[in-house]
C-alpha cells in the first residue's frame, strides 16, 4: 500500500512563491514518474507537470516557467516550487504515483490579495 500525503499550500499574495511537498510512503517511489495535478470546484483535475524516474520534466503552458517539479529519491519525495502565481492558479494540488490510482489528499493553494 503507497501513500502519498501533500503540504506546503496556503494562502500567498499574487507574485509570491509557494513550494509544495508530496511524501511518499514505501520503497516504490523511485521507479516512478510522479506528477502534480489540480483541481477548482466544478471542473476536472487538471495536469500540472510530471517529472520521470530520469529527471525529465514536463508542464502544463499555463506553468511553464513559472513553476519547477523535482524529486528527491533519497527521501521519497516530490516538490513543486510555484512562483509568480497568479489568481488563476487557486487550487487543491494533488501528487499522483506514475499512471496508478494512488493519489495523495490534496494541499489547498489559494492565491490572493
Amino acid at each position: 500500500q503507497v501513500q502519498l500525503v501533500e503540504s506546503g499550500g496556503g494562502l500567498v499574495q499574487p507574485g509570491g512563491s509557494l513550494r509544495l511537498s508530496c511524501a511518499a510512503s514505501g520503497n516504490i517511489f523511485s521507479r516512478y514518474t510522479m506528477g502534480w495535478y489540480r483541481q477548482t470546484p466544478g471542473k476536472q483535475r487538471e495536469f500540472v507537470a510530471t517529472i520521470t524516474t530520469s529527471d525529465s520534466t514536463n508542464y502544463a503552458d499555463s506553468v511553464k516557467g513559472r513553476f519547477t517539479i523535482s524529486r528527491d529519491n533519497a527521501k521519497n519525495t516530490l516538490y513543486l516550487q510555484m512562483n509568480s502565481l497568479k489568481p488563476e492558479d487557486t487550487a487543491v494540488y494533488y501528487c499522483r504515483l506514475g499512471a496508478t490510482g494512488y493519489w495523495g489528499q490534496g494541499t489547498q493553494v489559494t492565491v490572493s490579495s
